[in-house]
């Protein structure tokens, strides 16, 4: 039963790819998008925001049901929900309505994300639970890198509307592939404890530092990618939706390798915090001259992809062995719950910054500033103190313990 862990890990990042297809492509049919609806960035920030919208109450309350009732038909349900949406998206009359379908499809993805984190965290012990984490995660820019090179010629050939059905098609595989093959690890459950604390740990309250910069920083790319490519340095909308899929792929290994990494280090911190200083770097050289050649604007959103889009196997790692015993789910609800609020407000802010400057350059000093101020939230004597999640965890894996609920800080 235990070799079952790896179609449990197989599945949930489907479902990831699957229920993510379609908002992650939004990106990549920006042009698509500008040119059938008529939309300002801003406008296009803000259909982003929509899809994020529903999940800043749909987190909490997707976390409090993963602690209630088995992930597979949470995770299952909700995954259905974002079909159904954009299903019936293809038929949206016009952008508000389109607006209303991707809030719909917001709501539904509220379960996807937490509830695939918990169930991978309760199939692997400690010592693989990053990799396992960051194979997950990379469900997510695989999706992306898929919808950036299958939605845009699909626009282009039938319109915006079949690429919001196609979307919808792919969601509802993942929902039906969860529910077939999903199963909870054989092992007994505890009596979920009181909540006191948990918002107060330090290495939550550290993780959400870093994840508010972090998650905003993979919107800017999710957004502006393509725009800059073609604005700024020149590239043909198609171009540039080719580099955006290489910086998905960038982003899916970076998960993988940036996780396994943080596997084999005392603090999965650490491993966040040098994506952090790579992001800086990368966003530095855009707003330089540098970020009008072609060649090496894409080489530096390809590096961004692996680190802006990387960081987060580690993360969830360190969010879900912060929780105690029976609270995952409310734990990782809570965090992505307030995580939830930049990626609301991030794209539109960038867009509106790229309408009013009529320039790149305000949007990635935006994101700088931002990562450098959770980089300044760590240092000694301004931040958070350390908090032993990251030497229980090293421990555990030194005593090679079989991962259980009953045993383990991850529920």
């Amino acid at each position: 039963m235990n070799s079952y862990r790896w179609v449990v890990l197989a599945v949930a990042t489907f479902t990831q790819a699957a229920s993510g297809f379609f908002v992650q492509g939004i990106g990549a049919l920006g042009v698509q998008l500008q040119f059938d609806l008529g939309l300002s960035a801003a406008q296009l920030g803000l259909l982003m925001s929509a899809a994020q919208l529903a999940p800043l109450l749909g987190l909490l309350v997707a976390g409090a049901l993963l602690d209630r009732f088995d992930e597979r038909w949470v995770v299952g349900a909700g995954a259905a929900v974002v079909g159904a949406a954009l299903l019936a998206g293809a038929w949206a009359p016009g952008y508000a309505a389109l607006l209303a379908v991707l809030f719909v499809v917001g709501a539904g993805y509220s379960t996807v994300q937490p509830g695939g984190s918990k169930s991978v965290a309760s199939w692997f012990d400690a010592s693989r639970r990053g990799t396992a984490m960051g194979i997950r995660q990379a469900g997510l820019p695989f999706g992306a890198a898929l919808a950036s090179a299958v939605l845009p010629p699909l626009a282009v050939a039938h319109g915006w509307r079949a690429a919001c059905a196609f979307g919808g098609v792919i969601a509802l595989l993942g929902a039906a592939a969860f529910l077939l093959f999903h199963r909870r690890p054989p092992a007994p459950l505890t009596a979920a404890p009181q909540n006191r604390g948990v918002v107060r740990s330090p290495a939550l309250i550290r993780a959400t530092l870093c994840g508010i910069s972090l998650v905003s920083v993979h919107c800017g790319i999710g957004l502006l990618t393509v725009l800059h490519l073609h604005e700024v340095a020149g590239m043909t909308a198609g171009a540039a939706a080719s580099v955006l899929v290489g910086v998905q792929i960038a982003g899916m290994t970076g998960r993988i390798v940036l996780a396994a990494c943080s596997d084999r280090t005392r603090s999965r911190q650490s491993v966040v915090t040098v994506s952090m200083l790579a992001i800086v770097a990368g966003l530095a050289l855009l707003v330089t001259p540098a970020g009008r050649i072609p060649v090496t604007a894409s080489l530096v959103f390809v590096w961004l992809g692996f680190f802006g889009i990387g960081w987060i196997g580690p993360w969830i790692a360190q969010v879900t062995e912060a929780a105690p015993p029976g609270r995952t789910g409310f734990v990782l609800g809570l965090v992505m719950a307030v995580n939830q609020a930049a990626i609301v407000i991030v794209p539109p802010v960038l867009g509106a910054l790229r309408d009013v400057t009529g320039g790149f350059a305000a949007p990635w000093a935006l994101l700088i500033a931002m990562t450098a101020a959770a980089l300044a939230g760590l240092l000694p004597g301004r931040g958070v103190p350390p908090s032993g999640s990251d030497r229980r965890r090293g421990a555990a894996a030194g005593a090679g313990r079989t991962h259980s609920p009953a045993r383990t800080p991850t529920g």
